[in-house]
């Protein structure tokens, strides 16, 4: 099998995965109205279970969302519920947009917060202001939401907030550790959202981007409880070595939350919260969170395709994480596996899904995905042949691999060639955490713009098993 082929086919798996995600059509399998004019029921269904809610019970139909999903999470909403939609607010990332008419998109920044992250957060609250006992509100999470709604807590600013998640991405802090800090810096998320809406009835969509599915973690959890405590929060810092270099009101902060001391005042306006809202906080008893769409799903929708195009496919690793220059190592261990004793044999896809974290260690751009593929790439060249039959790909489901335009890059031994061709070392560009400039200079990059679906990253293994007179 030539290079050119299985790229192009380890492509086609990768956008099977991305259509089983596709967020409008996950909303429009979940929900739904049904019954007779004047006893109209709202239907909130999954594979484990439904809820339903009478219309007549409700004077509005309110719409509140965050994350790179929410846009597509939007118009499905809106497809599927028409004018029922009295309103509503849904902070995107930038130029991850829709075709929307009943609620009002507003575009903010992501990974690091700005001023228009706290301007998004500030209307959605005033939104939840506005909500009362009369009132549905329908909440679209999805990844990314942490970044894009950004309300700082009372005694901090969000200059503060970005150096704290800038040192936290920086340090290889998983994406749990990353949001128990962030929902104690916060205004809104570990359960404060869900505190900002009551009375009225909540349903939250969400979409996972977190390994195991953890509600409270999604989106730093807005109308979750939280089961992190602040001395959970301190322990992250401390851990990941960057307490010396947190700004003085955080370190105050955090100082006083892991005391006991009284925090700051809760989204809502109301009393000083010692902590986030814990499991069995009455503020959750109108409140329902609702999985919708998960990488397990992608995996299952990328085999199939693989399957389909004649490929061996296994599921290896539904939960990848730790360092993505690691994870490149496993990854190539399993292709050498897969490929040894195999002549003859139908070629093997080998899938992987997860989030793994880079620790910069130099001043290069570049995403988890691309740092993966180039650390592969770099044990490849290592190996000093026997790069032959293995092509993989390494990218986002969001179209965004860190802060550049591509999802992700591809790593074979075409690849491979091309460097040395153009005199490029893996092992510098790694050295620099620099995979986007190698990548971009060989063209090895996977660029899909954005997808507006979020659920993880893909990480997909051909392996070509046929014996080197056999490739074509």
């Amino acid at each position: 099998m030539s290079e050119s082929k299985a790229r192009a086919e380890a492509e086609a798996i990768f956008r099977a995965a991305l259509a089983r995600v596709e967020p409008a059509a996950m909303v429009r399998k979940a929900v739904g109205v049904e019954g007779p004019a004047g006893a109209e029921e709202l239907v909130v269904r999954t594979e484990l279970d439904e809820a339903r809610y009478p219309l007549a019970d409700f004077d509005r139909v309110l719409v509140a969302g965050f994350g790179k999903a929410g846009a597509s999470m939007a118009r499905g909403l809106e497809e599927a519920l028409g004018d029922r939609i009295s309103g509503g607010v849904v902070v995107v990332k930038r130029g991850h947009l829709d075709a929307v008419s009943r609620v009002r998109l507003v575009e903010a920044s992501h990974p690091v917060p700005d001023a228009s992250s706290a301007a998004a957060a500030a209307e959605l609250l005033a939104l939840a202001r506005g909500a009362d006992q009369r009132c549905l509100v329908l909440v679209l999470v999805s990844g990314g939401g942490s970044a894009l709604l950004c309300a700082p807590a009372e005694g901090i600013s969000l200059a503060d907030k970005a150096v704290v998640t800038s040192l936290l991405l920086g340090s290889g802090a998983t994406i749990q550790e990353v949001n128990c800090v962030r929902k104690h810096l916060s205004a809104v998320k570990g359960g404060r959202l869900a505190a900002a809406f009551a009375p009225a009835t909540v349903v939250s969509l969400i979409l996972s981007d977190v390994i195991g599915d953890d509600l409270d973690a999604i989106a730093s959890g807005p109308t979750a409880p939280d089961p992190t405590t602040w001395a959970d929060a301190a322990a992250v810092i401390e851990r990941r070595g960057i307490g010396a270099s947190l700004p003085p009101a955080v370190a105050e902060l955090l100082a006083r939350g892991r005391a006991g001391a009284q925090g700051f005042a809760g989204a809502s306006g109301g009393g000083a919260l010692r902590d986030t809202p814990k499991p069995g906080d009455p503020i959750f008893a109108r409140v329902r969170n609702v999985l919708i769409g998960t990488n397990r799903l992608a995996l299952m929708a990328a085999e199939a395709k693989a399957r389909e195009l004649g490929y061996e496919a296994r599921i290896l690793d539904a939960g990848l994480v730790g360092e993505a220059r690691e994870a490149a190592l496993g990854i190539l261990a399993a292709g050498r596996a897969a490929a040894a004793g195999g002549a003859g044999r139908a070629p093997a896809c080998l899938l992987f899904g997860g989030e793994t974290t880079v620790t910069l260690r130099g001043k290069g751009k570049g995403g988890r995905n691309q740092e993966l593929a180039l650390a592969f790439l770099a044990a490849l060249a290592r190996e000093g042949g026997g790069a032959e039959g293995l092509c993989l790909l390494a990218a986002s489901t969001d179209g965004s691999d860190g802060p550049t335009d591509a999802a992700g890059a591809f790593a074979d031994a075409s690849l491979l060639e091309a460097a040395r061709a153009a005199g490029l070392e893996p092992e510098a560009y790694l050295a620099d955490n620099d995979s986007y400039s190698f990548f971009d200079r060989i063209g090895g990059l996977l660029r899909t713009g954005p997808t507006n679906t979020n659920v993880c990253d893909l990480q997909l293994l051909v392996v070509d098993r046929e014996p080197p007179s056999g490739r074509g």
